[in-house]
């Protein structure tokens, strides 16, 4: 349990205007009996969101009467003075410009699901995203060097390893909402027939259930589950095969979503372990890329759907305007949304409730047989006195080679976005498990770097112009 207290925290959220983080920190932070005498301050580019934001959080903290201070500011540096957090959580029109990743990777035969993480997608997400991270960093060191800085934004690994590389004196951490705790570990008792319903599920049951994960983030692989030292993994891996036949029934069908249980059993039958991300792993493999000459039992992944993601951020503005205009009574905005991984993790930190949270942090010998420096996702103790990852044993053969893999090709992006080396993009491209040709990645790299021109920096075009010169004048002819 940490030493350090805060009586009012200061939390400041940068991209404020995210969806998916930005509604339920307003939830967290009214709710937390940590957090509601504090500050949340809320930064984003987009004036028009920031104040629709801002005006939400003010209502629902005057509609529950809670001392919370809003503030909001379009620039960073205007809120970052005393900060205690600082969440990293934005991306600059991040449908249109996952949408071009993943039409350029099929063109080319890579079939990218999400298209954030790993592939060209998650290479070039990196290099929109960690360039403006990194100036965060930079302003975070000058105003507010004693904040913990966390990064939420995807590819969480590669933007992790720059923080903590590039940013050393930063005490910073990288987050997936993928495994929220405790959600995550009784979704695992219940596959394993622990309890019949989730909400059976107590203190009792969670000391007796041994779950051990580790990999990189979106990555993650069930390692071991022991319920009073018996082997309870097989009976999981048994709940997904059986819930394979009818998985996508009546529910959500689209690229994330599809074939995830018959995807996680199948990767149990080969390696032996249960993923445990497989909305996103199975993009990490090249088995459902199509390119096999056989035909598989589960088809080649679907592409992300662009439309569809617009249709949905659309209808979730829809929801904040009519909590504002009236539409939907305030008061029921608690009982709309819940906790967050990251607002939980901050009330564990600022209330000191010695709560372990899966965090993407060094591995610091949790996985004895990697790196201590590896970047993966690991139970950790958190606390304002820092991050302590528990041990898990080591990675089997087979996954640690795959791991190895892509944290070489995370590692590379970071370094080539951070350095603006044209070599290590290339290096990092080609390291990368979903690229096949070496002509194909030059393709890919030349393509989004012109149809991504007005949001990479332009030091990438700099260079670029200097070899086509250089080219020209050592033949003139052409």
């Amino acid at each position: 349990m940490s030493t350090t207290q805060i009586q009012k925290p200061k939390v400041v959220v940068i991209g404020a205007g995210s969806l998916f983080f930005g509604r339920q920190s307003i939830w967290q932070m009214v709710h937390s009996q940590y957090l509601n005498k504090g500050t949340l301050a809320l930064v984003d580019t987009d004036e028009k969101r920031l104040n629709k934001m801002v005006t939400l959080a003010k209502m629902v903290a005057a509609e529950n009467q809670v001392e919370l201070v809003i503030e909001g500011s379009t620039d960073r540096r205007d809120v970052l003075p005393g900060a205690d957090f600082v969440v990293l959580s934005f991306a600059e029109d991040t449908v249109k410009y996952r949408g071009i990743d993943c039409a350029i990777s099929e063109k080319y035969g890579i079939r990218m699901c999400s298209g954030d993480t790993i592939g060209p997608g998650g290479i070039f997400r990196a290099m929109r995203e960690l360039p403006v991270i990194m100036e965060c960093a930079r302003d975070i060191e000058a105003l507010c060097p004693d904040a913990w800085v966390i990064n939420y934004i995807n590819p969480s690994a590669v933007h992790g390893i720059a923080l903590s590389r590039y940013a050393p004196k930063l005490k910073s951490f990288a987050l997936c909402d993928g495994h929220h705790m405790p959600g995550k570990k009784i979704n695992y008792a219940w596959r394993a027939g622990i309890v019949a319903d989730p909400s059976e599920y107590t203190a009792d049951m969670d000391s007796r259930f041994d779950l051990r994960i580790a990999g990189v983030n979106h990555f993650t692989w069930m390692l071991q589950a022991d319920y009073d030292g018996a082997d309870v993994m097989p009976r999981i891996a048994a709940s997904m095969k059986q819930s394979a036949e009818t998985e996508t029934a009546g529910g959500d069908t689209g690229a994330k979503a599809k074939d995830n249980d018959a995807i996680s059993y199948q990767l149990y039958d080969i390696y032996g372990y249960v993923p445990t991300c497989t909305p996103h792993t199975k993009e990490y493999l090249r088995f459902w890329q199509g390119l096999g000459r056989t035909p598989d039992a589960i088809p080649p992944l679907s592409i992300w759907e662009t439309e569809a993601r617009y249709i949905r951020h659309d209808a979730m503005w829809k929801q904040v305007d009519d909590f504002i205009e009236g539409r939907i009574p305030i008061q029921t905005y608690m009982d709309t949304f819940g906790p967050d991984h990251a607002t939980d993790i901050i009330e564990n930190m600022v209330g000191g409730l010695g709560k372990p949270f899966y965090i993407n942090t060094t591995n610091q010998g949790a996985v004895p047989n990697m790196n201590d420096d590896a970047f993966l996702e690991l139970l950790c103790e958190v606390s304002m006195d820092g991050i302590k990852p528990l041990p898990v044993g080591d990675m089997p053969r087979g996954l640690r080679g795959l791991q190895e893999l892509v944290l070489d090709a995370h590692e590379l992006t970071a370094e080539a976005v951070v350095e603006g080396s044209r070599e290590k993009l290339r290096r990092a491209m080609l390291t990368d498990p979903l690229v096949n040709s070496i002509a194909d990645a030059d393709r890919i790299i030349e393509e989004l770097l012109e149809l991504e021109r007005d949001v990479i920096p332009s030091s990438w075009y700099a260079t670029m112009e200097q070899d086509s010169l250089k080219a020209l004048v050592s033949n003139p002819a052409r």
